[in-house]
């Protein structure tokens, strides 16, 4: 693929000379020009040629991919921010949901240039290689596979809470792990997103009735509350509440996989728009509602404000977007492994016992990892947001930013617009660097504070 017929966001690259300046991550010469780089690679996609292959992975529409990236976005963690911006204040609380926001779509489009400049990408380990080579290769592959897992049992841990929630804890919640743990593992059998793509839509249309039946629940027990403006909060507190919202948006480790199925990857930013709009606005409008009704009381997640019986209410509604966002995560996790094991051989779109086998064994060993470590870690939420600390904050701020300073290198400082979009990239590595220090260093806190409670424990989390 020729860079000079790359599109760049939404529309096409203007041609070399044309009075149109380059966007977001393209390189032009100091001219003006479009060039390509000497550095640019010419390696195939994972996939290949797919013209006579039993299975095609590359098929997915951009809308498609929009709803897998909102699905695997949205989960119950919007009901959290809430209390996020009861704990900063309305104003400062607002400023960083959006800001964080329009930073992370940003990061989204550099990702998604980053891809079409090497086309061969197809996880973070790959673009760990382009960036650092084999040695960045096993840091972010490892880092992507250990962050997925993690939030795999994330999800098998908050599928226990919710039927212990709908049941009044109606058996050992490890029997409702272990249901969990098998239903994720049955939809996770197709290999190509496309197939996944519906049930993302059924994801989406969860955790909205979900959130809007939480929102009136509480309009009608509640008449309203002290919204404050601003509060004082110390560092721990006041960082926690940030990184609530930042981890909001942290879902760009799994783009280049998305990108990789998509049948014109040059499509991905309408899928980026399409994500970035939907959860802003969600984000937005629940958190604001739902703290304009509760106020500094609100709980996180929120539907502990409702009572119990909305709750229960509430929770049976968002099951299908618990288990449907661990499993595209899931998916994601089983297809980097499973492109590294058959990459370049037509296993990959084969139909046979070997092929077909081998899917279902590394999914099958990913999840029994996953419910291991829900029912294993006392402490797990705050390991949890430990690791999201270590690796989240790095996928969707830190890397990106570093992504663009590779792709232009040796012309940061070439034009007054190449300052600024050096400058942002900059700003966007320090915000992954501080979300990771200090969301370390929280996270940290919270562990070693926390009594815990007994691993494999019939008792309710």
């Amino acid at each position: 693929m020729r860079f000079s017929n790359m599109r760049s966001e939404i529309v096409d690259l203007p041609t070399p000379n044309a009075d149109v300046e380059p966007a977001v991550g393209d390189t032009e010469s100091l001219h003006g020009e479009l060039e390509k780089p000497a550095h640019t690679e010419e390696r195939q996609d994972a996939f290949g040629n797919e013209e006579n292959a039993e299975i095609k992975y590359k098929v997915l529409k951009w809308w498609q991919g929009g709803l897998l990236m909102v699905a695997e976005t949205i989960s119950l963690g919007i009901l959290s921010l809430p209390a996020a911006i009861a704990g900063l204040g309305l104003v400062p609380g607002l400023i960083i949901l959006i800001g964080l926001g329009l930073l992370a779509t940003y990061t989204g489009l550099v990702i998604g240039q980053f891809k079409l400049r090497h086309p061969h990408i197809s996880s973070m380990a790959d673009a760990g290689e382009v960036l650092m080579g084999p040695f960045g290769r096993e840091l972010f592959g490892t880092g992507q596979l250990l962050f997925l897992i993690f939030l795999m049992a994330s999800h098998i841990l908050t599928f226990t809470v919710a039927l212990n929630s709908i049941t009044g804890h109606g058996t050992c919640s490890i029997v409702f792990g272990v249901v969990g743990l098998v239903l994720s593992m049955i939809l996770s059998l197709p290999r190509t997103l496309e197939k996944m793509s519906w049930l993302s839509l059924v994801s989406f249309i969860s955790i909205f009735t979900a959130v809007m039946v939480t929102m009136v629940a509480l309009g009608i027990q509640n008449n309203g509350a002290a919204v404050r403006p601003v509060v004082e909060a110390n560092l721990v507190t006041g960082f926690m509440s940030a990184c609530n919202i930042a981890f909001s948006y942290v879902s760009h480790n799994t783009f280049f996989t998305f990108m990789a199925e998509l049948k014109d990857a040059r499509d991905f930013p309408k899928a980026l728009a399409l994500l970035q709009s939907i959860d802003m606005t969600l984000y937005i409008v629940a958190a604001v509602v739902i703290y304009r009704y509760t106020g500094a009381d609100v709980a996180s997640p929120a539907l502990g404000s409702t009572g119990p019986l909305i709750s229960r209410i509430a929770y049976g509604i968002a099951l299908p977007t618990i288990v449907i966002a661990g499993v595209i995560n899931g998916h994601v996790a089983a297809k980097s492994l499973y492109i590294r094991i058959f990459a370049g051989t037509d296993r990959m779109h084969k139909r046979d016992w070997i092929a077909t086998g081998s899917w279902i064994g590394i999914a099958f060993v990913l999840w029994v990892i996953a419910w291991v470590i829900a029912e294993a870690i006392p402490v797990f939420n705050n390991l949890l947001s430990l690791i999201t600390a270590l690796f989240g904050s790095w996928f969707t701020f830190g890397f990106t930013g570093m992504f663009w300073l590779h792709m232009n290198k040796g012309l940061w400082f070439s034009s007054p617009k190449k300052i600024m979009l050096t400058m942002l990239n900059t700003f966007a590595i320090c915000v992954g660097v501080a979300l990771c220090v200090l969301g370390l260093y929280a996270s940290g806190s919270a562990i070693h504070e926390s009594t815990g409670s007994a691993s494999f424990s019939c008792t309710a989390t």
